[in-house]
């Protein structure tokens, strides 16, 4: 009988020996605020700071006990109360004065469980929060009636811990439900080894422990969330599904043994029992994926290129002996740490934990991510690679903030105000002078990616609205804006009956507009920012780009929280439609070379269109759509990026795609081409020919994969077997020749060792040629050199099949085929 993997690992965490053993901190603060009574949470109790006990903690002069009338069912009793320190002209005297025991590195954790009360709605409130006169929160305000925790680890040099809670003006106030502040055990933050993680070099990060941590994340990989009940710091650990990119890339690993604990090594206050007994390890029975590839987790930490401390767990349970597993670590695409070996890190002692802390930069978009893969030591036989656990904590730049405004402070608030004026009117008479002079036009289109939401209506008459390609006017993205009334009335309010697809980002509904032109509307979930990236990137590359077979967008809708993209009305709706898993009758052989053909001249336009080009990063058969003549048109932009610059050989970014599409060497190395699409397009090629998914788990294993499936048959010489039995009798064996063998060289494992888009579309042009004029028979004179060197290759190239792209207005022009096709003309072009 087979059991959950959820439900071992719950049996797993509820046994009695697992639980964490006690820690006991010198300094052991725990306050239960605006209370006179106790409170039990977590197995501990919180002391009320209004008790006879607590009255020399309590120092706020003036501060109100405020109680939660309708406290929600069974919610705990430390959340039913609040301290509130209303607002006034005078700056107020510190809330708690606590008296520490030993000096050092303490944990700070703060409660606020926002209720409403008759005269005060905690959810208005607005604050800074400072100890020792330092800001840890500045203009805080709850943002829902869910429970905040802000943890802050720090160190204390003073025998009196002081925190202040201060509204950020006379109208506010501030609040809070409890308080923690406990000494952290020993060396729980060190100074030695922590390493910066920067491009192209390795650096020392120092002094650590001086520096004030808040805690953003702190997961349990591969495990189950532990509550503070299960670890001895009293800490949550919460899953990492959310935050695994590719889940099929990582299968969970778990023991019930102990870890084995050693001198040097992690212990159980660095991270409980739990978190080293579980781990995501590379997931090498899914058949979609190659050999070698990493594991990925994505972070979001809210704020761009800001200092995080990225600490990681690992402890070896998949190994059945030492030295076996050895892998490499990355940290927003950059090697953090090569071959790590942990028989060696754990004084080769098997299952013993070890944790290693990097210093990186979060990225533009305000993103952590963590990558472990294979390493160049792996015995092929035993490739793996690990992670148990993740904790993230910003590095919090301490701002001081002193209570009280003496003289001293006046004089430097008047002499600050003055200087500040100075400098504001300097730069408005430098910015007069900029707007005065004439504007030289950029030779350098922008990168396409966005660094986070910025409404649209912010870029007109931006830069960034006013592409090269001519397609925009000067209002910029004001003249694609489309009311959501239109649109909702369009789609007869979004009617189910209209929805003519479903995709990562939503659902898509059949609609038209006031001037009765039919659109595809796009609508993101509602309310929801989750698509945010892909919403300003379909938007910045579709307004910069047009082509005859790439997909137009009409418009988009950014109103009452609405993420809505409109798009021309293509009839024929998928390719994949077309050529299984529906009623429409199947395409002939002529249709689908003609289909391919379309599809790989807008792909082509993407890549070479612009100085940088555009990667579309998602080429498969549903992102090819077909008009009501059958003409193809790429679509669906989201995960589209930037080419890389003229000096670059790629983009360094993760890995973002489908399965049985996405590229394995970009998978492996997480550096994106235009290969990458090229790979892509090659299983497209394959699907086109044998009519079947890219990927089809219920097959037998050596068929679930197409790609590999259908090369295996190109090598033996008889792809014609697996051929879709309704153009089987179609193709002349000269055109399925060609045909396959650029699928093929499509799909090399190296990107190297593929085709440009260029050569794949002048193949595929030869491909019809050879259709509609070739022999019946398969001879190699007839066929010729499917590599395009060779009189019969160059002959194949007409007038007729000169590659389509459009100038400035829009209009469509040729690109003189000696230009396009170089690298088939000369064979020293590749």
């Amino acid at each position: 009988m087979a059991f959950p993997v959820n439900l071992i690992l719950t049996l797993i965490f509820s046994l009695p020996h697992l639980s964490s053993a006690s820690f006991t901190p010198p300094d052991n603060y725990l306050l239960n605020c605006g209370s006179n009574t106790n409170a039990s949470f977590s197995t501990r109790s919180f002391l009320g700071d209004s008790s006879n006990q607590a009255s020399t903690f309590l120092s706020a002069d003036r501060s109100i006990s405020l109680s939660d009338q309708n406290p929600p069912p069974n919610s705990p009793a430390l959340y039913h109360t609040a301290r509130v320190f209303p607002g006034g002209s005078s700056p107020q005297s510190p809330a708690y004065r606590l008296h520490l025991t030993t000096k050092g590195t303490h944990f700070i954790r703060l409660h606020f469980a926002p209720f409403k009360a008759p005269t005060f709605n905690l959810n208005s409130a607005k604050f800074s929060v400072s100890v020792n006169g330092f800001s840890l929160l500045t203009t805080f305000t709850p943002t829902s009636s869910v429970v905040v925790v802000k943890e802050f680890i720090l160190k204390i040099d003073s025998p009196v811990l002081e925190i202040s809670f201060l509204p950020s003006k006379a109208s506010t106030f501030a609040f809070v439900s409890a308080v923690e502040v406990f000494s952290a055990p020993k060396d729980y933050i060190i100074d030695q080894g922590t390493k910066r993680v920067v491009p192209n070099s390795a650096q020392i990060f120092s002094n650590l422990s001086s520096q004030v941590l808040e805690t953003v994340h702190r997961i349990n990989v591969g495990g189950s969330k532990l509550t503070p009940f299960n670890d001895s710091l009293w800490r949550t650990w919460l899953v990492d599904d959310d935050y695994l990119l590719l889940k099929g890339a990582a299968k969970r690993a778990w023991t019930t043994h102990t870890p084995n604990y050693q001198s040097g090594g992690a212990t159980r206050e660095i991270a409980p029992d739990n978190v080293y007994m579980t781990a995501q390890e590379m997931n090498r029975d899914n058949q979609e994926l190659q050999a070698r590839f990493n594991i990925s987790w994505e972070f979001p930490v809210g704020s761009r290129s800001v200092l995080h401390l990225v600490r990681l767990h690992f402890c070896d349970i998949v190994s059945s002996s030492l030295n076996q597993l050895y892998f490499n670590v990355f940290i927003n695409d950059f090697l953090a740490y090569r071959d790590v070996d942990l028989s060696a890190l754990s004084f080769h002692v098997l299952a013993s934990p070890f944790y290693v802390d990097f210093v990186a930069e979060s990225d533009r978009d305000g993103m952590v991510r963590v990558s472990v893969g294979p390493s160049d030591l792996s015995n092929p036989a035993r490739v793996n690679a690990i992670l148990n656990g993740v904790e993230i904590m910003r590095i919090v730049s301490p701002v001081s903030s002193k209570v009280g405004y003496g003289k001293k402070n006046v004089v430097w608030i008047v002499a600050g105000s003055v200087l500040g004026s100075l400098v504001l009117l300097s730069l408005l008479v430098l910015c007069c002078l900029c707007f005065c002079r004439p504007k030289k036009k950029k030779s350098r289109t922008k990168r396409s990616e966005s660094t986070g939401w910025t409404p649209l209506r912010r870029f007109r008459n931006s830069s960034i609205s006013r592409t090269t390609e001519g397609t925009v006017s000067s209002n910029g993205y004001q003249t694609l804006r489309i009311s959501f009334a239109e649109i909702q009335s369009g789609t007869n309010n979004f009617d189910k009956s209209l929805v003519i697809g479903v995709g990562g980002f939503g659902m898509v509904f059949k609609g038209s507009l006031k001037d009765n032109t039919k659109v595809a509307v796009k609508r993101g979930v509602p309310g929801s920012r989750q698509g945010l990236p892909e919403f300003l990137s379909e938007i910045t590359i579709l307004t910069k780009i047009r082509h005859r077979h790439l997909v137009s967008l009409v418009g988009y809708c950014e109103e009452q929280s609405e993420m809505i993209l409109v798009y021309e009305y293509m009839d024929k709706g998928p390719l994949k439609s077309h050529l299984y898993g529906s009623t429409n009758p199947p395409l002939s052989w002529k249709q689908r070379l003609e289909v391919c053909i379309g599809a790989a001249r807008g792909l082509h336009y993407l890549h070479t269109g612009s100085s940088q080009g555009i990667i579309h990063r998602d080429i498969k058969s549903t992102n090819i759509l077909l008009d009501n003549n059958y003409v193809a048109k790429v679509a669906d932009f989201g995960l589209s990026r930037s080419g890389p610059c003229l000096d670059e050989t790629h983009v360094s970014t993760g890995v973002k795609g489908s399965f049985g599409y996405l590229d394995p060497e970009y998978f492996r190395r997480q550096q994106l081409t235009d290969k990458s699409d090229v790979y892509s397009f090659g299983v497209v090629l394959f699907e086109v020919l044998c009519a079947r998914p890219a990927v089809d788990p219920l097959l037998v294993r050596e068929q679930v994969n197409l790609a590999e499936w259908a090369i295996e048959w190109q090598k033996k010489g008889m792809l014609d077997q697996i051929v879709d039995p309704n153009i089987a009798d179609q193709i002349k064996p000269c055109s399925l020749k060609k045909f396959a063998e650029t699928a093929e060289k499509c799909c090399a494992d190296y990107g190297v060792d593929r085709p440009t888009i260029g050569d794949v579309l002048w193949n595929l042009e030869h491909v019809l040629q050879l259709q509609e004029s070739g022999p019946l028979e398969n001879t190699e004179e007839a066929c010729g050199d499917v590599t395009g060197s060779g009189t019969t290759a160059r002959q194949g190239l007409t007038s007729d099949s000169n590659t389509e792209r459009d100038s400035g207005d829009g209009t469509s022009g040729i690109i003189d085929s000696s230009q396009v096709f170089s690298q088939l003309l000369n064979n020293a072009g590749r």
